[in-house]
């Protein structure tokens, strides 16, 4: 193994060169460049701190480094400077309300345009929120996150397929102003959301699986929605049909996780790369599992399988080495992970309550760094399955039911009614999600879709 010295100020590091040149460009031209270092035992850095250069050499390690706000300052420069993705990456995934604002303000400064979106993004999100510490913010940077679109609230009931003609099958967004839900769009006919798998990836809206008729018959079909065209497209399904899945989007791809097929449980996984259109089956499960709980915290993905009795285990999925791996099991008498959220890197997972009380849900917090397990305080009001409904944006949890929408904001032990508006009219299971809808009058928004159809011709339909 080729190793390199490399002198960041006063500190020497010892590293192999190939770790550099696959996963610093900087490093990659220059070896490659045919220039006199490249034959140099030793390379000296000015310009760049320590500490930065060793947060970079950590993530590129596998390490997970939590950060203060001078060293994301410092690791923000490296970044930069070296041209390291992984670390931007790391750094987007702690991006939270504690750092956003000089995270923003440094990626700016150095010029890593990800990062700075992201955060820019965040912002916007948390603008109400953080908008007395934002005035530190030079003109430009607030223009910026000015011009961007915050994320709303989408809900849609569950639905099976028909070809008759039916207000109710609709997707609807929050309009925090009103504090009432509206008409987004209308599904397809062909589209299925009882036991679908529902997930935004890159503000874009999937559907797949799902049922129709009383005999559960899966639906062949996959969607795609476009808040941005107003359009409806369908897209290849799984190579195995399944309903009562878990779909799950991140980094350009959809993963189907476990379901049902033919009244089956299944454990098998599929990942669809959304930009050649094609499925492929991943490692499955550790075992069957149908309508998993899962949430992505810190740019990871984790799934709650149940069984043996009272025990939840939490997996996370590593895309890398394609493994599931035990991080955690809870042990709870009558009672398992039903649902789970993220926060920063907190999990929470909502449980019934004693005796199998569904009413009453108890939280557990998980916190994917120190790995320690804390019970939240107190019970939370679950009737007609708010909790089941919670997706996190900024630090707000929103949940939904017919007589309500609350709002939650997380504190340090647990959660803080926020606000309450009005309840989704739908009864029965919702499916919740966030999307960036364009500026346009609610109006608008519940016009007539187009259905696109692989590479063909749009054809207009009616919704």
């Amino acid at each position: 193994m080729a190793r390199l010295h490399v002198k960041v100020e006063d500190s020497l590091f010892a590293i192999d060169k190939v770790l550099l040149s696959e996963n610093c460009e900087y490093f990659h031209a220059l070896f490659e460049s045919g220039m006199r270092e490249c034959q140099q035992e030793e390379i000296h850095l000015l310009g760049l701190s320590a500490r930065g250069f060793d947060i970079m050499l950590k993530v590129l390690g596998g390490e997970r480094p939590a950060l203060d706000c001078d060293e994301i300052i410092e690791a923000v420069e490296c970044a930069a400077f070296l041209q390291v993705k992984s670390l931007v990456k790391h750094l987007i995934n702690l991006v939270n309300s504690n750092n956003c604002i000089e995270m923003y303000h440094a990626a700016s400064t150095y010029g890593l345009l990800d990062l700075y979106h992201r955060c820019a993004l965040f912002i916007r999100d948390m603008y109400s929120d953080l908008k007395e510490a934002l005035e530190c913010l030079p003109v430009d940077l607030l223009d910026y996150i000015d011009s961007l679109i915050p994320s709303t609230f989408i809900a849609v009931g569950a639905y099976s397929p028909t070809f008759v003609q039916d207000s109710l099958r609709s997707v609807c967004y929050l309009d925090e102003d009103s504090k009432t839900w509206k008409t987004l769009t209308d599904l397809p006919a062909e589209a299925s959301t009882a036991l679908a798998g529902v997930t935004v990836l890159d503000n874009k809206l999937y559907i797949v699986g799902g049922v129709y008729g009383v005999s559960k018959q899966a639906v062949e079909l996959s969607f795609c929605y476009d808040p941005e065209r107003n359009t409806w497209s369908h897209f290849s399904s799984p190579q195995q049909l399944r309903y009562n899945l878990t779909l799950m989007g991140q980094n350009g791809y959809l993963y189907a996780i476990g379901g049902e097929y033919d009244r089956r449980i299944i454990s098998s996984v599929e990942r669809y790369h959304v930009s050649t259109d094609t499925w492929s089956f991943v490692s499955p499960l550790p075992r069957p599992a149908a309508g998993a709980a899962c949430a992505q915290a810190m740019g990871r993905m984790f799934v709650c399988l149940w069984k043996p009795i009272d025990t939840t285990d939490i997996y996370e999925y590593d895309p890398d080495k394609d493994q599931w791996l035990l991080i955690t099991t809870l042990i709870r008498p009558q009672s398992y992970g039903h649902y789970m959220v993220a926060h920063r890197d907190n999990l929470y997972v909502m449980r019934n309550g004693p005796s199998d009380d569904f009413l009453r849900c108890m939280i557990d917090c998980f916190n994917i760094t120190t790995l320690q397990l804390t019970v939240m305080a107190g019970q939370y009001v679950n009737s007609k399955g708010a909790l089941f409904t919670s997706a996190v944006k900024g630090d707000s949890v929103f949940t939904v039911n017919r007589m309500l929408t609350l709002v939650y904001s997380v504190e340090e032990k647990m959660w803080k009614p926020k606000k309450e508006m009005q309840g989704y009219r739908w009864c029965g299971s919702l499916l919740t999600c966030f999307l960036r809808l364009p500026k346009t009058s609610s109006d608008d928004l519940s016009t007539d879709c187009i259905i696109h159809t692989g590479q063909q011709e749009p054809e207009d339909i009616k919704t």
